[in-house]
C-alpha cells in the first residue's frame, strides 16, 4: 500500500519519488510519506565558556547553541557522565568540546582523550579541535594530537609526554595506553575527559572487548588519582543510557530531545521488481538486486537536479553502483553528469578520501555511492537525497545514513530499496517498525568468558586485581580457571599475573598481544595474492572454511579474486585474480549439542506443549561443498569440499514442541522437519530486528527429534566463542521476534518459499527440505502462546 504525502508538503523528495515510480513501474513503492519540518530550539550560552572560545564560534556563525549541546556541555562540565544521543549532523560535537577545552584552558594540566571507531572520522574530528585551537591563540598548548597505528614512532614519545587533547581509538588504549602505562602516567593522572564517539557502534563480541577495555582504563586512571567524566555520543537508540552505562561501566545521564532543525524529508520504501524467467533454487521467483534498483533511483535524483548518496554493504558494490548510475544517466541524455558520479569506501589513500568529500560537500560531485564509510561523523553536508541498499543492520545506521539528507535544512528524498531477504521484507511491509522508533537494543556482554579471560590477565599483567575489581567484573569463575592453568597467583594484595608453568601459553610479555579487540590474532589466516605475494586481508579461521575455501569467490578493495588453496595448520589462503560472472556460497553439516543445565531463569514453559530456553551450546560444523550461482540467483555447479570438522562453544536460544502439539496444529510427522527447517530460516532472517547482529553472526539447527530433548528443537545460536549476546536477546523477547518472523513468512506473497521469506543464503543444506505451509502454522501457534497479539 502506498501512502501517499499531503500535498502541502510537497517538497524536492516527492517530486523525485513520483518520478521514479513513474520510471520503473515493474518495482513497487510499499510505502511512501513526508516527515515535517522540524524547528530548531536554543539554549543559551554557559556563563563558564572561555569567552574568547565562544567569541570565535559566535564569529563564524554558531549565534545560539542548540537545546541538546547546552545541556550536554552543562552535564559534563558539573562531573557527570552523559551521552547524548540525536541525529546525524545535528552538532553534537560542540556539546562535548565546550567543556573538554574551556576546562583545559583554565586547568594548565588537565588531559582529555578522545576514541572512535573508525579511523576517518577521528581523522575529522581531529582537524576540527586543530583549527579551533589554532584560531583561538590560548588553547594551543592543549596540543590536540593524534596516536594511533600511523602515528609515526618518532612522534609518539612526545605525543605521550606534552599533548593533552589525544585522539586514539579503543584499538591502541589497550595495546598502548594500558600496556605500558607507566609511560604514560602523566596523562593518566590529569585525564579529566573521555569522549566516545559514536558509541552505538560497540556492539557483540566487539562491545565486549571494548567494554572491558574502557573499564581497565577506569581502574589505571583511578590508580594514578583521576576519575574521568565519560561523554559519549550515539545515534539514535532505544535506552542510549543503558547502553552507556553497560559500556563504561558508570552511571550516566541520557539527552536524547533533539534542538537541531530538519527540513521535511520524504521516505520511501521500495521493493524491486521480478527478474522474468529467472529462476532461483527450487524454482524460486527472483527480484532484480537492491544495487542495481539503487542505480537507477540515484540516477533520477540526479537528474532532476539534487545531489544523492547510496549507501551498499560492500566496496564492490560501492564501485558497481557508482559504474551503473553513470551509465543510466548518460542513457537519460546527461552524459554531463554521468563525469561527477564517484564511489567512496575504505582503501583508498586518505588525500582521495578527503579529495571527494570536498567535491561532494561543494556541488562538484552530484553522486556518490559508498560503503558506511561516510555514515559516520564526517561533515558531508547539502545532499538532497539518500538510497540505501538492503538493511544496513540496525534502524540506527538506517538514520544515520538518511540524516545525511537534508541537514541543511532543504527538503530531501531518503529511499530504502529491500533486498530479497527476511527482514528487508518485513521492514517494506512494517514501515512503522523502521521510521518510528528505534526497536532493537544494542547488545553485547562483557561478562562473556572467551573475551573476559584475555582482559583479566591484561589487567593482572598492568595491576594486581583485587577482590573488587573481580567481584566488579562478574569474573570468579575466570580467574579460577586462570589459576588453575597457572597464569594467575593469589597473595594477600590480590592476584598477580605469573609465568605459566607450561611453553606456549600466555605470558606477561605478550598477554596485550594475544587480545584482538576486533578478532584474535591467534586464529587468523592470512589472505596472500599467488602471483605476486601481496597480503590481501585476515580473516578468522572459525569462518576461513566457508568464506575462503578452495573455489570461493573472495573480494579485496573491489577486486575479485579466486581461492586457489587454503592451508589451515599454516593459517595461509592463496588467491589468485580472477573476474568471474559468479559467486560462491558454502555448504555445510551442522550439529549441536546442549552443554549443562539451563537453570530455571534460563527456561519458560509457554503451555501448549512449548518450552523456549537459553542454553549454552557446542556446534560442530564441517563444510562440505560449495555453490556457483549467476548474479540473477541461477545455480551453475555444485563442488564438493572436505573440510575439518570445527567446534564452537556459544549460547543460544532454542524452542522444543511436544510432537502431539504439532499434530494439534495440522502439521504431519512427515512435514516436521521441513516446518522447523524453514521457521529456523525465517527467525535468523528476524533476529537482527531485536538484537544489534547481522544475519551472518548467527547460526541454526533444527531437529525433528534432538538427543538432548528429544522433542522437535529449533536452536538459534551466536556465531561467536563464547556468545555476543544475541540469541540472550531472542530469548527475552521471544514474543516480539516470533511475532515479527511469522508475519513476515505469512505475508510473503510467493508460494511455497523464497529468500525474501524462508530460504537462507548460507543453508547448510541447500535449503531442503523446507515447508512454508507448515512454518506458517508453527508460527502462528508460537505467536499465541507468546501472549503477542497476532498482527
Amino acid at each position: 500500500m502506498t501512502k501517499l504525502p499531503s500535498p502541502s508538503l510537497s517538497t524536492i523528495g516527492t517530486e523525485i519519488a513520483e518520478f521514479v515510480q513513474k520510471r520503473y513501474p515493474q518495482s513497487t513503492c510499499t510505502h511512501l510519506e513526508t516527515i515535517p519540518p522540524k524547528p530548531a530550539t536554543y539554549a543559551p550560552w554557559p556563563e563558564w565558556v572561555y569567552p574568547p572560545l565562544r567569541a570565535h564560534l559566535q564569529d563564524s556563525g554558531i549565534k545560539q547553541l542548540y537545546s541538546h549541546q547546552g545541556e550536554v556541555a552543562n552535564h559534563a562540565v558539573n562531573d557527570r557522565n552523559v551521552v547524548v544521543s540525536t541525529g546525524t549532523s545535528s552538532g553534537k560535537s560542540l556539546g562535548y568540546l565546550l567543556p573538554i577545552l574551556s576546562t583545559l584552558q583554565k586547568d594548565p594540566t588537565a588531559c582529555a582523550l578522545y576514541l572512535t571507531p573508525t579511523k576517518a572520522l577521528g581523522s575529522d574530528q581531529l582537524s576540527s579541535v586543530l583549527r579551533l585551537t589554532r584560531e583561538v591563540p590560548a588553547l594551543r598548548s592543549i596540543g590536540p594530537a593524534p596516536y594511533d597505528g600511523d602515528t609515526p614512532s618518532d612522534a609518539r614519545a612526545s605525543i605521550r609526554d606534552e599533548s593533552r587533547f589525544i585522539f586514539s581509538n579503543p584499538d591502541m588504549v589497550h595495546a598502548s595506553l594500558l600496556a605500558h602505562h607507566i609511560r604514560w602516567g602523566r596523562f593518566l593522572r590529569h585525564l579529566k575527559y573521555v569522549v566516545i564517539d559514536e558509541c552505538h557502534t560497540y556492539r557483540g563480541v566487539f562491545g565486549a572487548h571494548v567494554a572491558l577495555v574502557i573499564r581497565r582504563l577506569r581502574r589505571l586512571a583511578a590508580h594514578y588519582g583521576s576519575d574521568p567524566v565519560f561523554i559519549l555520543a550515539s545515534a539514535t537508540a532505544t535506552d542510549p543510557a543503558e547502553h552507556a552505562e553497560r559500556l563504561t561501566g558508570v552511571p550516566v545521564v541520557a539527552v536524547t530531545e533533539d534542538g537541531a532543525p530538519t527540513g521535511a524529508r520524504t521516505v520511501m520504501l521500495w521493493e524491486p521488481g521480478f527478474i522474468e524467467g529467472a529462476e532461483g533454487e527450487h524454482g524460486a521467483p527472483v527480484r532484480r538486486a537492491a544495487t542495481t534498483e539503487a542505480a537507477g533511483i540515484m540516477a533520477c535524483a540526479i537528474s532532476e537536479g539534487a545531489r544523492a548518496l547510496t549507501f551498499v554493504r560492500s566496496r564492490r558494490s560501492a564501485e558497481v553502483v557508482a559504474l551503473r548510475t553513470a551509465e543510466e544517466l548518460t542513457l537519460m541524455g546527461r552524459p554531463d553528469f554521468a563525469r561527477r558520479v564517484a564511489s567512496y569506501r575504505a582503501g583508498y589513500l586518505p588525500e582521495d578520501r578527503r579529495r571527494l568529500e570536498r567535491m561532494l560537500d561543494d556541488g562538484s560531485l552530484l553522486g556518490v555511492a559508498t560503503t558506511n564509510a561516510l555514515e559516520l561523523g564526517i561533515d558531508v553536508g547539502g545532499l538532497d537525497a539518500v538510497v540505501t541498499a538492503g538493511f544496513p543492520g540496525t534502524i540506527a545506521s538506517f538514520w544515520q545514513q538518511a540524516g545525511r539528507a537534508g541537514r541543511r535544512g532543504q527538503g530531501s528524498l531518503v529511499v530504502f530499496v529491500a533486498r530479497d531477504e527476511p527482514m528487508d521484507n518485513y521492514l517494506l511491509h512494517h514501515p512503522d517498525a523502521l521510521l518510528r522508533k528505534p526497536i532493537e537494543r544494542i547488545v553485547f556482554d562483557p561478562t562473556n568468558p572467551f573475551v573476559l579471560r584475555g582482559h583479566l590477565y591484561c589487567a593482572a599483567v598492568e595491576k594486581a586485581l583485587s577482590p573488587a575489581d573481580v567481584a566488579q567484573w562478574d569474573a570468579e569463575r575466570v580467574v579460577e580457571q586462570l589459576v588453575a592453568e597457572g597464569l594467575l597467583r593469589r597473595r594477600p594484595q590480590g592476584w598477580f599475573a605469573v609465568e605459566p608453568p607450561e611453553a606456549g601459553q600466555l605470558t606477561p610479555d605478550t598477554a596485550h598481544q594475544a587480545v584482538g579487540l576486533r578478532g584474535s590474532s591467534e586464529r587468523e589466516i592470512v589472505i596472500v595474492e599467488s602471483t605476486t605475494g601481496r597480503l590481501l586481508g585476515t580473516i578468522d579461521s572459525e569462518r576461513a572454511p566457508s568464506q575462503v575455501h578452495p573455489g570461493a569467490l573472495y573480494m579485496h578493495q573491489g577486486e575479485t579474486y579466486v581461492i586457489e588453496e587454503l592451508d589451515l595448520e599454516d593459517r595461509l589462503a592463496l588467491a589468485r585474480p580472477e573476474t568471474p560472472e559468479w559467486t560462491t556460497f558454502s555448504r555445510s553439516t551442522t550439529d549441536i549439542r546442549i552443554v549443562g543445565d539451563p537453570g530455571s531463569e534460563q527456561l519458560r514453559d509457554l503451555g501448549g506443549g512449548v518450552w523456549v530456553a537459553a542454553v549454552d551450546v557446542e556446534v560442530t560444523t564441517q563444510v562440505t561443498s560449495y555453490i556457483t550461482k549467476l548474479a540473477d540467483g541461477t545455480v551453475l555447479d555444485s563442488v564438493a569440499l572436505d573440510m575439518p570438522k570445527q567446534s564452537l562453544v556459544t549460547r543460544a536460544v532454542a524452542y522444543t514442541v511436544d510432537p502431539l502439539a504439532l499434530r494439534a496444529m495440522g502439521i504431519t510427522d512427515a512435514d516436521v522437519p521441513g516446518t522447523l527447517h524453514a521457521a529456523e530460516h525465517a527467525a535468523i532472517g528476524m533476529l537482527p530486528l531485536l538484537a544489534t547482529c547481522d544475519r551472518w553472526d548467527i547460526g541454526g539447527v533444527s531437529t525433528a527429534q534432538h538427543p538432548d530433548t528429544g522433542l522437535p528443537t529449533v536452536f538459534v545460536y551466536d556465531g561467536h566463542p563464547g556468545g555476543a549476546g544475541f540469541a540472550d536477546s531472542g530469548f527475552h523477547r521471544f514474543g516480539e521476534w516470533i511475532t515479527a518472523t511469522f508475519d513476515t513468512v505469512r505475508s510473503c506473497s510467493c508460494e511455497s518459499g523464497c529468500p525474501s521469506c524462508i530460504q537462507s543464503p548460507k543453508c547448510g543444506n541447500g535449503n531442503q527440505p523446507l515447508d512454508k505451509a507448515g512454518a506458517i502454522k508453527l508460527l502462528g501457534a508460537l505467536v499465541s502462546l507468546a501472549g503477542l497479539p497476532e498482527q
